[in-house]
């Protein structure tokens, strides 16, 4: 482990023991530091990467069931002001929100308020007029939300983003073609993503961002994650790049958050996307899920949740984004390692975001490897080079 990486573990911990009242030691929130992984095993390979001008910089670790193994951060969060990466930069995720959404769902399960099995209108009635292009009414149940099987399209892009709240967002859904009946094929869907969250705040009379901080951050001790930044955190945010044809590293915007300050509440909790995180906070999220459900005492998830989550529900169907996987709740399952996945386990899970950022979670290997970088127009982040690298080194440890 780096020295830098072990001082952000000892900081961030003690700054979250005190935001949420718990006066908890070091080894009390993460286990026993091991020692003997050999120093910064990843900087090269991330190096690499910033050298070629893929990315402006980057933080990764990897941990398994009780320890961060090893973690570094390389590289600029901000080119122009010339302020480097380090183990507190916090990143936009991206769709590594929708493990979380998966996550919050099936806590409901387990309170016996919902079941995956449960037609969507139980929640909102809204949804009942939802037909296929053809006139043919649909009964999307929750698990075809959360596995990108409901055939629910797209708003257009001007109305993806704009809804002030879950509630708005959802009277839009209403007004969805539905693509084709549920459960035949796999196609991605932000707005099946976004109508589950939006059954949470009905079930459980919260909004989603309120249920995600109680329930899943303040539980785990995730300070730095999100769907709303204050002003400090703001300025630990990385910039965002992408790519020139020449070459260069160009800053871009957020798009999801449509003009927006990440710091401004009048926009939704995006459950498909919206949330910011820190590699550090992300990995106790994972460590979680690796030790089925629970984390340092306190249980989020039963183990029967955690193991429908890995488990792939999307049968023989050919899913994203890359070959040989299949779909879990709120989560992509390696079926078949290969390409970007070869040094993963069939069985491993996890999730990753438009901008780069990756996390698996490998229950055969015990390990999980959590990428954090803010990298726009990769041809394809989920078989990008720098995450089969990452991964390849990380599953030597």
């Amino acid at each position: 482990m780096t020295l830098r990486f072990f001082s952000f573990i000892i900081i961030s911990f003690l700054v979250a023991s005190a935001s949420f009242g718990q006066a908890r030691t070091v080894n009390e929130v993460i286990g026993t530091i091991k020692t003997e992984i050999p120093p910064q095993p990843l900087e090269p390979v991330l190096n690499k990467f910033v050298d070629l001008g893929e990315i402006a910089g980057a933080v990764a670790l990897v941990a398994d069931r009780d320890h961060i193994l090893t973690g570094d951060a390389i590289g600029l969060a901000d080119i122009a002001n010339k302020r480097a990466m380090n183990v507190e930069t916090i990143f936009w995720i991206a769709s590594m929100s929708k493990p979380v959404t998966g996550a919050c769902v099936l806590m409901l399960q387990d309170e016996g308020k919902l079941n995956l099995e449960d037609s969507i209108t139980q929640y909102l009635p809204a949804m009942k007029d939802l037909r296929t292009a053809d006139g043919q009414r649909v009964d999307i149940k929750i698990r075809h939300l959360l596995t990108h099987t409901s055939g629910m399209a797209e708003l257009a892009a001007d109305q993806t983003y704009t809804a002030a709240n879950l509630a708005e967002a959802a009277q839009r859904y209403a007004k969805v073609k539905v693509l084709f009946p549920p459960g035949i094929r796999w196609q991605y869907s932000q707005t099946g993503i976004n109508t589950a969250a939006r059954i949470v705040e009905v079930v459980s009379g919260m909004s989603f961002d309120s249920f995600v901080q109680q329930r899943i951050c303040e539980p785990l001790a995730m300070v730095d994650t999100a769907f709303y930044l204050n002003e400090q955190q703001l300025k630990r945010l990385a910039k965002a790049y992408k790519r020139t044809e020449d070459g260069r590293l160009e800053e871009t915007e957020i798009f999801l958050l449509a003009g927006h300050s990440p710091t401004d509440r009048d926009r939704m909790p995006a459950a498909n996307g919206g949330l910011f995180s820190t590699a550090g906070d992300y990995a106790r999220f994972c460590r979680m899920l690796l030790n089925e459900g629970e984390l340092d005492g306190k249980r989020v998830l039963s183990a029967d949740s955690v193991k429908t989550m890995r488990s792939v529900v999307t049968g023989d169907l050919v899913t994203g984004f890359t070959p040989g996987n299949g779909w879990g709740i709120g989560c992509c399952v390696v079926r078949e390692p290969q390409g970007a996945t070869a040094a993963l386990s069939p069985g491993s899970f996890g999730h990753g975001g438009a901008y780069g950022t990756q996390a698996w979670i490998d229950p055969i290997k015990q390990r999980i490897y959590v990428l954090m970088v803010q990298r726009s127009n990769f041809p394809n982040a989920d078989a990008s080079d720098l995450r089969r690298e990452f991964q390849q080194v990380g599953s030597g440890l």
